[in-house]
């Protein structure tokens, strides 16, 4: 494997780079979470037009620049740098992979065409705080219980009486980007009891008995809806007996990477800015830098943020790592974030600061992705870290169709010749010798 990065790659980090440090300040970025949409549109198709970076993943047939995921990722460690608030992740790193895996080639021609231009934009709604879950990143749900299950709660769907498609009813709670993307990528329940199944419905923005409702979240870079179904019609995405669950576990993994290298880049951002401060700022007539005990605290930090940039790299080349390299990117986010709250004193928790911006995006980006403990342990469990070997040995050695009682050892018992054993008296204990003092 070349893990270098072409000439094309460093030229797209370069423009991009480029472009938001001149429009996506920390003022402008607080300004563009405060208008209706959540985010700048006027630099969403720039970024569009200049890059096509909404289409980088998407194939050339289908209008996409036809770059891997691995240049998503690369990009993605640029916007999250600047905490870009754009609909990037929900569009490119959740909805565009499930679209491309299990849409029909007539619904692959008519949406990826507006996604990859910037045109429209869409959100991927899951029921309840199950958006790990349901993509495979904290736990393995075989079932789909998250979406419903049959039983009360998540989106049910029911087919439409007249045959013309499918009625949804239910809500989700946190969807990203759900209040101003035009399509929408529903994970409903169907089939009840008998027939158990997890589909994927598209919904449009125009849909009747759609609500959709903007709520107050901890990262305002980052705008989440809730999204209410009341016999809304949609459109099944592919067929009926589409691997819907695996699609969703694939595209998790690729959008793990994607996340990495976003918390990488903020990671980055935010140990820069501290150093630049630290530099700066003086006390006891010398520069706050120049004490060692900060120094080794930046150390530190520069160290943990080399290791999660190398992790989300071999992830970006190498999806199923992805868990992993997210579990380490999202704890060196909030260790680095701070530490830069620490380090700029009094004025790094006020709001006026933006240091408390990086701070939010590791916080709430564990919240919905998370938590570490249980990206590693899954990661853990799929690795088979702590299987018992002597188990696992006895299971492949066993022959097939043999029964537990006849693979088990027959457990000795007493022979007939030998005599019950009988209760002895302990010998008393020695006496002990007086010796003169």
């Amino acid at each position: 494997m070349d893990a270098a990065f072409t000439a094309e790659q460093d030229e797209i980090r370069r423009t991009l780079r480029e472009i938001l440090g001149k429009r996506c300040g920390p003022d402008e970025v607080k300004a563009a979470v405060r208008t209706a949409a959540g985010h700048d549109r006027e630099l969403w198709q720039q970024l569009a037009r200049q890059l096509g970076l909404p289409g980088i993943a998407i194939a050339e047939e289908y209008g996409g620049v036809g770059c891997g995921p691995a240049d998503l990722a690369l990009a993605c460690e640029e916007t999250g740098r600047a905490l870009l608030p754009s609909p990037l992740l929900a569009t490119a790193a959740l909805c565009v992979p499930l679209i491309t895996a299990l849409g029909t080639d007539a619904q692959r021609s008519a949406l990826l065409r507006p996604l990859a231009s910037g045109g429209l934009s869409a959100a991927l709604a899951v029921p309840g705080p199950a958006l790990a879950t349901a993509l495979a990143l904290t736990g393995e749900d075989a079932e789909g219980r998250w979406s419903g299950g049959g039983r009360a709660g998540g989106v049910q769907a029911r087919a439409d009486a007249s045959g013309g498609g499918w009625r949804l009813y239910g809500e989700a709670a946190q969807v990203l980007d759900g209040h101003s993307a035009g399509l929408l990528l529903v994970a409903a329940h169907t089939g009840g009891f008998a027939r158990s199944r997890t589909l994927l419905f598209l919904v449009r923005e125009d849909a009747p008995g759609l609500v959709r409702s903007r709520q107050a979240v901890l990262d305002e870079t980052r705008p989440q809806a809730r999204i209410e179904l009341r016999d809304a019609p949609a459109e099944l995405l592919g067929d009926d007996g589409a691997d819907v669950l695996g699609a969703l576990a694939a595209t998790g993994r690729t959008a793990a990477s994607v996340l990495a290298a976003e918390a990488v880049g903020a990671a980055d951002q935010a140990l820069a800015r501290t150093v630049e401060y630290v530099r700066q700022r003086e006390q006891f007539g010398r520069a706050i830098g120049s004490f060692q005990a900060v120094k080794h605290r930046l150390a530190d930090l520069y160290v943990r943020v080399q290791a999660a940039r190398s992790a989300a790299y071999y992830a970006a080349w190498d999806p199923d790592q992805g868990g992993l390299a997210l579990a380490q990117a999202l704890e060196t986010l909030r260790v680095t974030a701070g530490e830069a709250i620490q380090l700029h004193g009094g004025i790094g928790f006020t709001w006026e600061h933006d240091a408390h911006l990086y701070f939010k995006r590791a916080a709430a980006d564990e919240l919905l992705f998370g938590p570490v403990h249980r990206l590693r342990a899954h990661a853990a469990d799929r690795a088979g870290l702590f299987a018992d070997p002597s188990a696992t040995a006895a299971t492949a050695a066993a022959p097939v169709g043999a029964s537990a009682t006849a693979a088990a050892p027959p457990v000795p018992g007493p022979t007939p010749t030998s005599p019950p054993a009988s209760p002895r008296t302990p010998p008393p204990p020695p006496a002990q010798e007086k010796v003169a003092v």
